[in-house]
């Protein structure tokens, strides 16, 4: 598993922050249908399960982006 910088417009940059991006996009996709649903008022910290659902999200992109590499 060997990650290498990817060239975004001529800039090169870390692949975390391109999955850190991804995984912000589909945290906020998610924290609006949650709050659509109201699902976020039947808990007892909504941030706390927002954020925790951050890490769950850009786990699971890590984890995937390492298998394909």
């Amino acid at each position: 598993m060997m990650f290498s910088e990817v060239s975004l417009f001529g800039v090169y940059v870390a692949p975390i922050s391109l999955m850190m991006s991804a995984a912000w996009l589909v945290v906020v996709a998610l924290r609006r249908a949650a709050d659509r649903f109201g699902l976020l008022r039947n808990v007892w910290h909504p941030t706390l399960v927002v954020a925790a659902t951050y890490i769950i999200v850009l786990w699971f992109i890590v984890l995937t982006a390492a298998r394909w590499w």
